[in-house]
């Protein structure tokens, strides 16, 4: 009689493994990475490296010296993990908080469950939440390295789109005066470089990682439609209630972390929904919860928090949305 063996999740049937699935997510984020090093030069190259060589480090040697199982660095998910941190950290940050950051995602975050396919919470964002609390000045410094090709930029711009507004909102500012001031463009959020961390340097850079993995079929586009759907649906309805004080959909949707963390974040395997209603449900989840925080917060973005406060529900979630047992519906005979 043969052995039953059961596995972790993800159960996946056909060509595709796991380590193809992470190879095409790195690729999909190439676009970003290059555009990334275009404005930052040598300061997102070392913290993509950094993050990269760290958490394949601390994988390796936890299984290798530690739990003793079989090692999996070479399925791409911790090089996955560490290269997604880098791309949420503020460039100039320096090399021992990537250092740190990659420790946690990696040796808590992940192997504490079990390795691959078993943590709870999306690793990357665990590790850059950590390092928002422990360092918050430090993860709130926007300031912006010297590029080797572009001469000229302005190196005290030490705030994102969304801290900017927020400040003004608070000193009594109202939405055209703050854009104004600030010469905000949805051309400049879309197409250029906008303050904010690594990853979010371009939205386009982003789109384009969206459009491969969906042509790949590595991920659906129910989270990331549910949550940029909410968004602009919340937000719309408080900026047409009051526009001098509500930043508008579109604003929303290109500042920030929201399409880094929907695509890249919030779609992960492991930590999202099984079923298709279950994906919009929690993709709508985490919209509410970032314009909460967003709104009325202390901080000027959620979507960190959003996604791992969703990513603890999602269990509860596949409980109520289960998907369609194979042979139901279908008629016999």
């Amino acid at each position: 009689m043969k052995k039953l063996i059961v596995s972790p999740a993800p159960h996946l049937h056909g060509k595709e493994t796991t380590k193809s699935l992470m190879r095409d997510v790195v690729i999909a984020l190439v676009p970003s990475l290059l555009v990334s090093v275009y404005y930052f030069g040598f300061s997102a190259i070392k913290l993509a490296l950094v993050g990269i060589a760290t958490a394949v480090l601390v994988e390796y040697v936890i299984q290798r010296y530690i739990v003793k199982t079989k090692i999996t660095v070479n399925d791409y998910s911790a090089a996955l993990t560490g290269l997604l941190l880098s791309l949420n950290l503020p460039p100039n940050s320096p090399w021992w908080i990537m250092f740190i950051g990659s420790v946690v995602a990696i040796g808590i975050a992940k192997m504490t469950f079990g390795g691959v396919g078993q943590n709870l919470f999306n690793p990357a964002l665990v590790g850059r939440v950590f390092l928002l609390v422990s360092f918050p000045v430090i993860m709130t410094d926007y300031s912006i390295p010297t590029s080797w090709f572009r001469e000229g930029i302005d190196a005290g711009s030490g705030a994102t789109a969304l801290s900017i507004v927020k400040e003004g909102l608070a000193k009594g500012m109202t939405m055209d005066q703050i854009f104004s001031q600030n010469e905000f463009s949805y051309a400049q959020m879309l197409f250029s470089k906008i303050g904010g961390s690594v990853g979010e340097v371009s939205a386009f850079a982003l789109i384009l990682g969206f459009i491969y993995l969906l042509i790949r079929k590595v991920i659906k586009p129910h989270i990331p439609l549910a949550i940029v759907g909410t968004v602009v649906v919340f937000s719309g309805i408080f900026w047409l209630i009051d526009p001098t004080h509500y930043t508008d959909p579109m604003f929303n949707v290109l500042t920030g972390g929201i399409l880094i963390g929907s695509i890249f974040m919030a779609t992960d395997y492991v930590t999202s929904p099984m079923s298709n209603k279950g994906m919009i449900v929690y993709g709508v989840g985490i919209g509410v919860i970032t314009m909460l925080i967003r709104n009325w917060g202390a901080y000027p973005e959620g979507i960190s928090f959003a996604i791992l406060i969703l990513n603890a529900c999602v269990p509860l979630i596949n409980m109520y949305f289960k998907p369609v047992r194979f042979g139901k519906g279908v008629k016999h005979g």
